[in-house]
């Protein structure tokens, strides 16, 4: 039987490149966005193994949204064996005072409340399917553990999903459900174009930064979904060798 994924944010970026590598692997795998059109061209994109990608339009900041997701895949699948938690959105850099609370609400709404609904209905749907269990992976960032310049939004989000994970991974001890993080640093990706040209520095000046291949991502997060429950990688952070990072500003 087909082992059932489920990633948000599957449109375009690091969702979009993992679901390609779940959907080469035999995996079913339903891709969540906000664009259906541009869900059904990542799909395409498996060839042979599109038949087995699955597009739904949601918004992840929709509690609303979230559930009628995950009644879907409960009433087509049965179950749910991993659910890649990538969905996410930054802000351009913004110092603390400059921030609105608009801004502030739609970054917390996406990166934490998303985060959080489809962690919990997922979560729920592995409690009570059978076999029990299956496994969770938060899409973190290098941001989970030190801040960029004029990120605080962002950077509050993304500590947050680390306590997701830690507080998840202790309480599906007891239903063989096994969370976990990926925090990645400067991949290559439309998201980060930016950093060819140059991007904001702690010290006050403009540098550009070494980006990696997606592929280094893929096979990441390949690695931890192949695990068996009975093994978790609880946080893993990769990123451009060259990037700051240790020793950041």
């Amino acid at each position: 039987m087909k082992k059932v994924a489920l990633v948000t944010g599957a449109s375009s970026g690091i969702g979009q490149a993992c679901a390609l590598g779940l959907l080469q692997e035999g995996w079913h795998v339903v891709l969540v966005g906000r664009r259906t059109q541009a869900l059904q061209e990542t799909i395409a994109k498996a060839g042979d193994n599109a038949v087995n990608g699955v597009a739904v339009s949601a918004d992840v900041s929709s509690e609303e949204q979230v559930k009628a997701l995950f009644d879907q895949v409960r009433a087509q699948f049965g179950r749910l064996d991993l659910l890649f938690n990538n969905a996410g959105i930054s802000l351009p850099t913004t110092l603390p005072g400059d921030i609105g609370g608009d801004d502030w609400r739609r970054m917390v709404d996406v990166n934490l409340n998303g985060a959080f609904y489809c962690l919990s209905h997922a979560f729920k749907l592995m409690q009570e399917q059978s076999p029990q269990g299956g496994r969770i992976i938060n899409n973190g960032s290098i941001s989970a553990h030190v801040p960029r310049y004029g990120s605080i939004a962002y950077t509050a989000t993304k500590h947050a999903i680390s306590g997701l994970t830690r507080a998840a991974s202790l309480d599906g001890r007891a239903f063989s459900i096994a969370v976990g993080q990926i925090d990645i640093g400067n991949v290559a990706s439309d998201m980060t174009e930016k950093m060819v040209k140059g991007v904001p520095q702690a010290d006050g000046t403009i540098k550009a930064e070494p980006r990696m291949d997606m592929s280094a991502v893929v096979e990441t997060f390949l690695t931890m979904s192949r695990l068996p429950l009975s093994a978790n990688i609880l946080f893993t952070t990769v990123m451009a060798t060259n990037m700051p990072f240790v020793g950041r500003g």
